[in-house]
Formats: structure tokens, C-alpha cells, sequence
């Protein structure tokens, strides 16, 4: 079952993401709560996002993902 969460801030977002790895994927979790796979995933989640914020302003989503 799917639950939907708004998100209202990028702060929200990366939480949502946060837990939500950990939910769908408690393999990567370790005993002591680390887990460096989800971390991994977030650090390039982060780098894709801030990608994007810092397009080309006359550059379209789909441009990007042609390019």
C-alpha cells in the first residue's frame, strides 16, 4: 500500500526520503541505525536536485534529461 505524504519544504523532502529508504529497504539498515547505501542514495539524490536548480533558465526538465 502506497501512502502519499505532501511535502511542503525541500527540508520535508529530504526527511520523506530519508525515511522512506530505510522503510522499503531495511536490508541496507544496520544494527546501530546506519546505513551507508541510503546515505549514498541521498548524497546523489542531492546532487541531481541541485543539478537542476542550476539549469540553464531558458533550458526545459525535458531538455535536461535528452542532454
Amino acid at each position: 500500500m502506497v501512502m502519499l505524504q505532501q511535502v511542503y519544504t525541500y527540508a520535508d523532502l529530504q526527511r520523506q526520503i530519508h525515511h522512506d529508504l530505510r522503510i522499503q529497504h531495511p536490508e541496507w539498515v544496520q544494527p546501530n541505525g546506519e546505513s551507508p547505501m541510503c546515505d549514498s542514495y541521498e548524497t546523489r539524490l542531492l546532487e541531481l536536485l541541485q543539478g537542476l536548480t542550476q539549469r540553464e533558465p531558458n533550458k526545459s526538465y525535458n531538455d535536461l534529461a535528452t542532454s
